[in-house]
């Protein structure tokens, strides 16, 4: 074997042992959260269907320094998105991290459960095998790898339809950027959204074979906090205080990127990430920076009308666009207030 095939392998791996992980944490999990209540009532748990790595320590930085100022909060990983949006819908989890826009569309008004915070804008690039696509236009009649139904990679795919004028033969849902990463280097897929830390991954291990097709101007939210509305009532004071630590650390990081990763050493977060993995942090938040994924007000009004018109052109949402009304999506005092008290 040479040694760049020892290389990949090694890195492909490691992306192998992350997948385990983070299906061996989602099974037990899965069975504590629909099984049973929380043990500790005054944690509030995030939970999110993607790995726990690196990119989340704008969040674990947040939950930290919250937890100094007396309020305890837990990330955890969850099978699919369906399935954290039905345990916050149920009460098993306080607070879910992803998309919930179609969701409580289809609930209406009445729906008990509310966005309340954007943790990141769409950060997806679209990685393809270039011996055999090499355009938009030769993805017309192909099929193309996505997160999970209802995610921003599948708004994404929608979009490009419209925009390119295609029809993708067929939307594959795998969950995971590690997992639709490894497809790719196996030759097992040749298109597909994955986040920057993976494509950065497959594009260095053979530049030559992969590369990126421009997704044009795509502005959309990519993981927003979601909760319901008894919950955020009954809980705002400590809601105030972890969205006034979460932007705080987009400020912070949106300076120094740099920052993460030293963070992470100095409060002991994600101690058995694997080494490959805290190399990418910085290159990650750096890249993340530039693209301006991380708002540092929150989202609020502009990040959910942005969403609306987005998803309405991508079919994520139905229209017209002047029927949606935020208020039925979105929960903005508290963020109002938050913004008030770190300003």
């Amino acid at each position: 074997m040479d040694v760049y095939k020892s290389i990949g392998l090694v890195k492909e791996l490691k992306m192998v042992y992350l997948r385990k992980v983070r299906t061996m944490i989602a099974l037990i999990v899965s069975s504590i959260v629909i099984g049973s209540v929380a043990l500790a009532d005054d944690v509030i748990t995030f939970a999110e269907a993607d790995t726990i790595t690196g990119e989340s320590l704008i969040n674990l930085i947040a939950f930290e320094r919250a937890k100094a100022r007396g309020v305890n909060a837990e990330a955890i990983s969850l099978q699919s998105d369906d399935l954290v949006f039905q345990a916050v819908l149920n009460g098993q989890v306080e607070v879910g991290v992803g998309s919930a826009y179609a969701a409580l569309q289809t609930l209406g008004a009445e729906a008990p459960v509310r966005n309340f915070y954007q943790l990141k804008k769409l950060g997806f690039l679209c990685v393809v095998n270039k011996n055999k696509i090499k355009s938009w236009k030769d993805l017309d009649g192909q099929p193309i790898t996505i997160h999970a139904r209802g995610s921003g990679t599948e708004a994404i795919s929608y979009y490009m339809e419209k925009v390119h004028d295609i029809k993708f033969s067929e939307l594959s849902f795998v969950p995971g950027s590690e997992v639709r990463a490894i497809a790719l280097l196996k030759g097992t897929i040749d298109a597909t959204f994955l986040d920057i830390t993976n494509t950065r991954l497959v594009l260095a291990e053979d530049p030559e074979k992969f590369g990126i097709l421009a997704l044009g101007d795509v502005d959309g939210s990519d993981s927003l906090l979601f909760a319901r509305t008894d919950f955020l009532s009954d809980r705002a004071g400590d809601i105030q205080i972890l969205l006034e630590e979460l932007m705080r650390a987009a400020r912070e990081i949106n300076a120094d990127p740099t920052l993460p990763a030293r963070l992470r050493e100095e409060m002991g977060l994600l101690p058995d990430l694997p080494q490959e993995l805290v190399d990418e942090i910085t290159p990650y938040f750096e890249t993340a920076v530039r693209q301006g994924m991380f708002a540092e007000d929150g989202g609020g009004l502009p990040a959910a009308l942005g969403d609306f018109e987005f998803l309405t052109a991508s079919g994520g949402l139905k229209g017209p666009l002047s029927d949606l009304n935020p208020d039925n999506f979105w929960n903005f005092e508290l963020l109002e207030k938050a913004k008030a008290a770190l300003n």
